[in-house]
């Protein structure tokens, strides 16, 4: 649904990528003259002159965004971190309080949408960690930058229109309001124009808020994932145990056979349960190789995929919803020597680095371009290859035996 998931921290590609974005477009009297181009496309759209007048005045374009086009997490980062720092024991327990709190809205909104409260609730810890984290930018700073610079300027030019909308006709009450990088925002982070399409006024209130109610948030997430064409009943995919010789050219999303095929082949579910008769394809996911997790994915999983199109984001909330519902997570390990680290490791590394002398603030689970720097140089002094500054169990141990 939106370009990033918040995006979760690209900020050392942003300081390697900033100085040729910089040099492709500098803000000035260009900036202007895109402006006034705007306004006659957002006129022609609804939005009266006063309006954009109004919501436009004293803006200033931020070239920081523009790097971010080509570092967004969900393809930039190894599926097996991401996972780590998404789908952890704290996030569960989060949920599982958050699905106990709302548990009549809960049961309201998969009443009228039919989509499973742990599927919701899954949404809404990935995009926002349940509403906490909802990004800093200004909107309207964002998206006007992204309309006049860099590439896909006429999809961000939709997005800022659209945003000019909801404020004009008052869904959204304060142009001030910030989100991600990308434009989404909200407690789920949805993109101004699927705002204008899908949100939903759950509370009666006469407004579609989804910053300020959970349950406008809750049901339009619900209403977008119906309207994505998720099936009632039925479950998104499962891990699944691979026949021995199995083809990897078989896999990929959009490479769908019947069950019964899949069956017949050999694929069987990893914890051992048969795969119900469902008359629906599916398809076989290899995100890390033909020696990582497999999974068989259904017609629910590309409803959760089409919030954000990428595999390790789809994953994320799939993943999530079913420790929400009590399952265990995978029994597949990752094809790697270095696994990822929750946000309690994150955290529990940063502050063995500050023990040691390092100077990176306080200790937050995010993994800045202070953090790394300092994780190079101590993989430097211990002979640790590669010195990349990435934050894994290598690294994490380490310092645990020093102490």
């Amino acid at each position: 649904m939106k370009t990033s998931s918040i995006a979760r921290r690209a900020s050392l590609a942003l300081s390697l990528l900033l100085p040729a974005a910089l040099a492709q477009a500098a803000p000035g009297d260009d900036f202007g003259s895109c402006l006034n181009r705007l306004q006659g496309a957002a006129q022609a759209k609804g939005v009266s002159a006063a309006s954009f007048a109004q919501f436009t005045q004293g803006l200033q374009p931020d070239m920081t965004v523009l790097p971010l086009l080509d570092a967004q997490p969900e393809f930039t980062t190894p599926i097996w971190d991401y996972l780590a720092g998404l789908v952890d024991d704290q996030r569960v327990a989060d949920g599982k309080a958050r699905m106990a709190e709302h548990a009549d809205l809960l049961r309201k909104v998969a009443a009228r949408y039919q989509v499973d409260p742990a599927t919701v609730v899954a949404v809404w810890g990935v995009e926002s960690d349940y509403g906490r984290i909802t990004g800093k930018r200004p909107l309207l700073v964002s998206l006007s930058t992204l309309s006049c610079y860099g590439r896909r300027q006429s999809f961000f030019q939709g997005e800022f229109i659209a945003t000019l909308k909801l404020l004009q006709q008052g869904d959204i009450r304060d142009s001030g309001i910030t989100g991600s990088w990308a434009g989404a925002f909200g407690q789920t982070q949805f993109m101004p124009s699927t705002y204008a399409r899908i949100a939903e006024d759950f509370d009666g209130d006469g407004h579609r808020d989804l910053v300020g109610s959970t349950a406008d948030a809750l049901a339009s997430t619900a209403n977008y994932l119906r309207k994505a064409g998720w099936r009632e009943g039925q479950p998104w995919g499962y891990e699944v145990k691979l026949p021995a010789g199995f083809d990897a050219a078989l896999a990929g999303r959009t490479k769908r056979r019947a069950l019964s095929d899949w069956t017949s082949r050999g694929v069987t579910r990893i914890d051992g349960k048969p795969i119900p008769s469902i008359d629906s394809k599916a398809a076989i996911l290899l995100p890390a190789g033909g020696n990582g997790p497999a999974f068989l994915v259904l017609r629910n999983y590309d409803a959760i995929y089409s919030y954000n199109a990428a595999e390790s984001y789809a994953l994320a909330i799939a993943l999530l919803s079913d420790r929400l519902r009590g399952e265990p997570g995978l029994r597949t390990p990752w094809p790697t020597d270095d696994p990822g680290l929750s946000r309690a490791q994150r955290k529990e590394l940063q502050e063995l680095l500050i023990q040691r002398g390092y100077d990176i603030g306080q200790p937050d689970g995010m993994i800045g371009d202070v953090t790394r720097k300092a994780i190079q140089q101590e993989q430097t002094k211990r002979g640790m290859t590669p010195a990349d500054g990435r934050a894994g169990q290598k690294i994490l141990k380490a310092l645990q035996g020093a102490q």
